[in-house]
């Protein structure tokens, strides 16, 4: 955790003040009203009441107190669109950076839906048609099996059993490709396809195709072979908002509305609860990073059936719930024990979402 804080302390002054087997698939979004965008390059954001809601009032502090408790730096409710709740802990403020783990592997999706529909890139296509031969170390004819897809839906049959490094001798083959799921940080080449295919570097084609486009904050700060998006809490918020208006900003549409629609639905048939590198709630059966086991039953079973999530180490989350109209935004260090995504935490925390919004 501390290289995290460190990086904290150096960029907090400096950038951020500036700019298939579907159970219960994701519903379209019918609200009964418009579905509101806060401004670009504006601290205006307009705000809803627990009352004109028909919330549980009294049940906010509770759920508040619960994650104060828990390690929380930040938390924010929406409602198509509008801020019901934002509260800051243990110090944290509204200016202030965090990093989003892996719930930053969303990012990647995004800007993956739209490099392809720019027409830079196919993600069924190998990924050696735009990274050239030799990426991994698996034998050629099981490389050329590795497409575009296979990284967003974890499925490309590398060894997940050797650490984060994405360098092609430790990207070595196990499987044939979609015929494994295994969460991997190998994901983090379609970043290198999109600068490669597009002609832009990484960080100038995510900033003009999706971060100014919709007032996020915010910078990629490489840790090892990581690659860590950190944005006030608020920019994750817009992201979320963004995704549950299905890839629209406004009137803008910045995500394709097909592409993501496939990516926040199962994505292949061993993992029903993953989609593009969003997690996926209401499905019979799931699996967890690290482990080869299928576990029985509902990712998150006290959320709604309809929920799909961003999960992150540590607990950073993003949950979306369109049934609800709600995007809910938790950020700050582990609730309990470090996680590589879902935590018993997530559970806990609906519990009380449930008792305040219900």
């Amino acid at each position: 955790m501390s290289i995290y804080l460190r990086i904290l302390a150096l960029v907090a002054f400096s950038f951020f003040s500036c700019s298939s087997t579907d159970d219960n698939p994701p519903q379209i979004i019918t609200p009964d009203e418009d579905i509101y965008f806060p401004p670009i390059n504006s601290d205006v954001w307009e705000t809803k009441t627990t009352a004109s809601l028909g919330w549980n009032e009294s049940e906010l502090q509770p759920l508040l107190d619960f994650l104060e408790e828990k390690n929380s730096r930040s938390f924010m409710i929406l409602h198509n669109g509008n801020i019901v709740v934002e509260s800051y802990f243990n110090g944290h403020t509204a200016t202030l950076p965090w990093y989003w783990a892996s719930a930053g592997k969303t990012l990647t999706t995004a800007i993956t839906g739209i490099a392809e529909s720019e027409g830079f890139i196919n993600i069924n296509n190998k990924v050696s048609d735009y990274l050239g031969a030799s990426w991994t170390s698996a034998p050629i004819d099981k490389e050329n099996l590795i497409t575009c897809k296979n990284l967003l839906s974890m499925n490309s049959g590398l060894n997940d059993a050797l650490g984060s490094d994405v360098s092609p001798a430790n990207l070595q083959y196990v499987a044939d490709a979609g015929t494994r799921w295994a969460y991997h940080n190998v994901y983090v080449k379609l970043q290198d396809v999109v600068a490669q295919a597009s002609g832009n570097s990484w960080d100038n084609y995510f900033n003009i195709k999706l971060k100014n486009r919709i007032g996020m904050t915010g910078a990629w700060i490489p840790n090892e072979d990581l690659n860590v998006y950190w944005s006030n809490t608020r920019s994750m918020a817009r992201f979320g908002l963004l995704v549950y208006a299905d890839g629209k900003w406004g009137d803008q549409q910045i995500i394709p509305a097909n592409f993501l629609n496939d990516a926040v639905n199962t994505s292949q048939n061993l993992n029903q609860a993953y989609g593009y590198m969003w997690w996926l709630n209401g499905k019979s059966t799931y699996r967890l990073p690290q482990v080869q086991f299928q576990f029985n039953g509902s990712l998150v079973p006290n959320a709604p059936n309809d929920m799909y999530c961003a999960l992150g180490r540590d607990d950073q989350k993003i949950y979306i719930v369109p049934s609800k109209k709600l995007v809910v935004i938790r950020m700050g260090n582990s609730a309990d024990e470090t996680n590589f995504a879902l935590s018993g935490f997530d559970d806990e925390l609906w519990v009380r979402i449930n008792a305040f919004t219900d």
